[in-house]
């Protein structure tokens, strides 16, 4: 078991929830729009980043009623839960949320201690699966990126950092291609210099991953999900001496363009399907779902291994089979990882009813099944 004793309050149209007496199957059962969706929104902010749904902080606070004055609390909201890891200590108490009159500044606390959301990431290893995230093989090159990176921090803590002080000397550098006057070229070497430490750093993180991914995808078989191949295509050099050598021959290129043409920031997923050998992107929607999962449930195999592992799945099992359902649920007692799922009905959850923790979900209020 790892979360338990959730609270939300005054969050999406949750004003004060509570989830106790979890298990290593929880399901959320109501209609759509009954804020299923939210509560594992709510558990994804218990990880480094913005959560499953990318949404700015001031938009996950509860609005007020039509009609009446509650303009301090617009923008606050707080989520809190209890966290077991297992090894005999006591849990550990996690907090985020944000305050009313500082909407856009996000909070965390750990033990009651004021604490970053990055820090976060070296209590949990914290993954999903979304609707939204259908269209991941068709999308843009940037959303597979997005999607590469939040895989990786779930194995590597230190995985964010590395990509925020990237990003960081990244936009300084474009800054001085984009300015009246040709950059210093003292102060490009030093810019460059620290986006080829941080950018060589990002490359290794993904390239561990894919590798890890495809020899945990190996040992799976083709069916009843659809098994996926990986490949890590960088947008440059990988390490340190070939991306600084590269961000210096290519300056007058980059100024031309007015941003940074080639680094860790071009990298791109590629995804096949094994057996057909075709790219995922050509395959049809039904085999792209299935390669999805199959990346889920591998990954969650490896999240799992030195930090508790939790798994949120949004909808994923009314679109499947009775044969791929069971499949699904088999592999996912296998990961070790504490798994949230929604579902309007709980017919697809019959062969899980028995070993999971239920509650119903109707209007932002949220009641424990007997």
């Amino acid at each position: 078991m790892a979360l338990d004793r959730i609270t939300l309050s005054h969050f999406r149209n949750h004003e004060e929830s509570r989830l106790d007496g979890s298990a290593r199957f929880n399901l959320l059962i109501g209609e759509n729009g009954a804020g299923k969706t939210n509560v594992l929104e709510a558990l994804s902010l218990f990880a480094p980043g913005r959560g499953l749904r990318r949404a700015p902080l001031v938009d996950m606070a509860m609005k007020p009623a039509p009609g009446t004055d509650q303009a301090s609390e617009i923008g606050g909201f707080a989520v809190s839960a209890s966290l077991d890891c297992g090894d005999g200590r006591d849990p550990v108490r996690l907090g985020t949320g944000a305050r009313g009159d500082k909407p856009g500044r996000r909070l965390v606390q750990i033990n009651g201690a004021d604490s970053s959301a990055m820090a976060l990431g070296e209590w949990l290893a914290i993954s999903w699966l979304t609707p939204a995230m259908d269209g991941l093989f068709t999308d843009s090159a940037g959303v597979r990126r997005r999607y590469l990176d939040r895989l990786t921090l779930a194995l590597d803590p230190g995985h964010a950092q590395r990509a925020t002080r990237y990003e960081t000397a990244l936009r300084e550098r474009n800054r001085l291609l984009d300015g009246d006057a040709d950059p210093d070229p003292a102060w490009m070497d030093a810019i460059e210099a620290q986006l080829a430490e941080h950018g060589a750093a990002l490359c290794a993180g993904r390239v561990m991953l894919v590798e890890r991914l495809n020899q945990a995808l190996e040992t799976l078989p083709d069916q009843p999900f659809a098994r996926p191949v990986l490949s890590y295509v960088s947008g440059g050099p990988t390490n340190e001496a070939g991306l600084a050598d590269d961000l210096r021959r290519n300056r007058q290129r980059d100024r031309a363009a007015r941003r940074t043409l080639s680094g860790p920031h071009r990298d791109e997923l590629n995804v096949a399907m094994a057996g057909k050998g075709l790219p995922a992107s050509a395959c049809s929607t039904g085999e792209q779902k299935a390669m999805l999962i199959a990346i889920t449930l591998a990954h969650a195999h490896l999240a799992a291994r030195g930090r508790p592992g939790i798994l949120l799945l949004d909808e994923v099992a009314a679109h499947l089979d009775p044969i791929r359902r069971g499949a699904l649920f088999d592999r996912l007692g296998d990961t070790g990882t504490q798994v949230w799922m929604t579902g309007t009905e709980m017919p697809p959850f019959e062969a899980i009813r028995d070993e999971a923790a239920i509650w119903y979900v109707n209007g932002g209020a949220v009641q424990r099944a007997a």
